[in-house]
């Protein structure tokens, strides 16, 4: 199969779809890899490291869209690259549909095989290609959210761990999954005052065997929420409904109960943001002031490490990869029923149930397009 990968265009997205090790792989497995020039410099691989491992380099991204069988991405496409894609051809990258419906009718449009890597499930309901760039957002949210809690950045002039004689700055967690527990894990190193909150049971033992008396756990209930917000210096919104929008728990009237220069982080913003006044930020213009609250909402946070973020990804996503490659995507999913999570559209048919549901798509089950 003829694989190709193109250079970002996100704002401020240096990651790329194929590392040039990546590449040796496919192209040790029978297949032709086709990089746009400059794709990997933001990782600090050039076109000759990827010539050296058997890829061919491409001058423009229009031919390797024209081109090549599947295109694998990190980011969602954007509509210029959506107006690139065709009938036949497979989409491998993050796609985040469910509060996107611009990019979710551009891809019903297109005709192409969009297989979404947050969708891609494995044992026990695990997401295993979103999982390691949760892990990477999830660490950088204490960073982004301590930076931001500085006074020249807009903050209350808060440092999180406190020195001897201060008391610490409070953090709270909202959600002990894998974004919520590398959070957490950041700020309790920094020394801050950690109260991670989730409806889980489990979850919440499981955070409490973690972290013992270094964090505390909470009950999510509404009431527990507003008032863990309103003590909070920083809060962290790391909820996650697979490939559905988030849901807002914190709300604009709850923005009053907070402190002046408090921070909001929102890492749910891929699924829409889990707070009411979140709207989507770039790097460039990482923040925004709503009622004195501090909000940080990039959406593309593990750019800005985009080597750490770029091999900790292809890590996870080559396998599927080389599987679609190999066997047709077909084939891929037939053989992998947590792979057939991943297709969210499909011939001009949304096939995952979330995004149809919150976009008003009818569903066609990816069975039913497997017969």
């Amino acid at each position: 199969m003829r694989v190709g990968t193109v250079r970002e265009i996100k704002n401020h997205e240096y990651r790329v779809g194929l590392t040039p090790e990546s590449a040796c792989e496919l192209v040790a497995h029978g297949h032709e890899v086709w990089v746009e020039t400059g794709a990997g410099l933001g990782i600090g691989a050039s076109d000759s490291d990827y010539e050296a491992q058997g890829a061919r380099i491409e001058a423009s991204a229009e031919a390797i869209f024209a081109e090549c069988e599947m295109i694998v991405k990190v980011k969602e496409p954007q509509a210029g690259e959506c107006a690139m894609l065709h009938e036949g051809q497979i989409l491998y990258t993050y796609l985040h549909l469910a509060p996107d419906p611009e990019q979710t009718a551009d891809l019903v449009k297109s005709g192409v095989t969009a297989i979404a890597y947050e969708t891609v499930t494995g044992p026990g309901g695990a997401l295993p290609l979103l999982k390691p760039m949760s892990q990477v957002a999830g660490r950088m949210s204490i960073q982004a959210g301590a930076t931001a809690l500085e006074k020249a950045h807009g903050g209350r002039g808060v440092l999180l761990g406190g020195v001897p004689g201060v008391m610490p700055g409070k953090v709270a967690v909202i959600g002990g999954g894998v974004v919520g527990f590398n959070a957490a894990q950041m700020a309790v190193g920094l020394g801050a005052d950690v109260t991670i909150l989730d409806r889980s049971p489990e979850v919440l033992e499981r955070l409490a065997n973690h972290f013992e008396s270094r964090a505390k756990t909470r009950f999510s209930s509404k009431a527990n929420l507003a008032d863990s917000v309103a003590e909070a210096d920083l809060v962290i919104g790391a909820v996650l409904i697979p490939g559905a929008a988030a849901p807002k728990l914190v709300s604009r009237a709850m923005l009053e109960t907070m402190k002046a220069g408090a921070v909001l982080v929102d890492v749910a913003i891929d699924q829409g943001g889990c707070f009411e006044t979140s709207h989507a930020t770039t790097h460039a213009d990482p923040t925004f002031v709503v009622d004195g609250v501090v909000h940080y909402c990039v959406a593309n946070m593990p750019g800005a490490v985009a080597r750490t973020s770029t091999y900790a990804l292809n890590n996870v996503t080559l396998p599927h990869a080389l599987a679609i490659a190999g066997k047709g995507w077909q084939q891929a999913l037939r053989d992998d029923p947590h792979l057939a999570e991943g297709l969210n559209v499909h011939a001009g048919q949304v096939t995952y149930k979330a995004v149809a549901k919150d976009l008003g798509y009818d569903h066609v089950p990816v069975a039913e397009v497997l017969k």
